[in-house]
């Protein structure tokens, strides 16, 4: 329905079906993608819930909430990015820019505080985690593969963006087999895990990540036990993928399920396979080079975030393998 104000008119509609998550992801960080829609077809936009209100000139008002009715059917698939939103203004005749959007430094909200990237590649690392469904995250220790990749997983989880988050390491790297270590499947897999939960603990607390985990919210899944499943309205972190084989890296991209997000990070440096076996990781960035909705970001010594001397013993490194005949 519409009303009519002089030269500017009114036009009121409701989203269907109700739904908080899918809200929340339309409207934006702050309602960051309305105000993008405001901008771009200089209109008010005022919504209570699914309740929406358009005021602005007649003849866009139609184009506006087609608009948002064609975002709010997205975020059924996925989580909207502001690049999205711009397309979509774009498509509609609309002139928002994503200029100072994609300028803004990308902060993870965390129930135990803010997780800000620290440079130009984690917040590449961090844009493409929010754009694309499938994520790589490669270079050395200490540069925030890991971390980062744990507080995109806890923000999704606390959106309801994700239903579950699933940590999966390679366990048998080093030549020690699964069944020689104590305890049942969870006991064997955390030492190889204590890094994921080291940042799982910081952000969410000790007792609400081990209810958590109790609840099979969060899950522990040996690469091995992989096979045969597909993941839907999941978060799925792949650490230290750079001693996955090539069949265990197709095997593990290809579980990716419905409203679902993978990021795989490793240190290709760092394999510890045989020599005679090609690095998954190694093969995947080979392979996946150029696939369109797959993102890569590549990490160097400059990126490290710990000790200093860390980065002088990555640059070290560097350099007597480059000197080595």
């Amino acid at each position: 329905m519409s009303e009519s104000t002089s030269s500017v008119n009114s036009i009121s509609f409701e989203l269907s079906p109700a739904d908080n998550p899918r809200l929340s992801n339309l409207c934006g960080n702050l309602d960051e993608h309305l105000r993008m829609m405001e901008r771009g077809f200089g209109v008010e936009i005022n919504n209570r819930g699914v309740k929406f209100k358009i005021i602005g000139k007649p003849d866009i008002l139609s184009d506006v909430q087609n608009v948002i009715h064609e975002l709010y059917a997205e975020t059924g698939q996925t989580v909207l990015v502001a690049e999205q939103v711009h397309l979509a203004i774009r498509k509609m005749g609309g002139e928002e820019t994503i200029v100072e959007p994609e300028q803004k430094d990308i902060v993870i909200k965390t129930k135990r505080g803010l997780v800000k990237a620290r440079g130009e590649n984690q917040q590449d690392y961090l844009r493409k985690a929010m754009t694309y469904d499938i994520n790589f995250g490669i270079g050395p220790a200490g540069t925030g593969k890991t971390y980062l990749a744990v507080a995109c997983a806890v923000e999704a989880l606390e959106r309801d963006f994700a239903r579950r988050i699933i940590l999966v390491r390679p366990a048998v790297e080093a030549g020690e087999k699964l069944g020689f270590l104590p305890g049942d499947l969870t006991q064997k897999v955390d030492p190889y895990l204590r890094p994921l939960y080291d940042a799982l603990y910081e952000m969410l607390g000790f007792e609400r990540v081990a209810k958590l985990i109790e609840r099979n919210v969060i899950e522990i899944a040996p690469l091995a036990y992989m096979r045969g499943r597909t993941l839907n309205e999941s978060f799925i972190i792949l650490d230290e993928a750079q001693n996955t084989t090539t069949e265990q890296m197709k095997m593990f991209l290809t579980r990716l399920g419905y409203n679902s997000t993978a990021i795989i990070t490793g240190d290709i440096t760092q394999v510890d396979l045989p020599k005679s076996q090609k690095s998954g990781l190694r093969h995947a960035i080979e392979v996946l080079d150029g696939v369109e909705g797959i993102g890569f970001t590549f990490f160097q010594a400059k990126d490290v975030v710990r000790h200093a001397l860390v980065k002088k013993v990555i640059v070290a490194y560097e350099k007597a393998e480059r000197t080595q005949p």
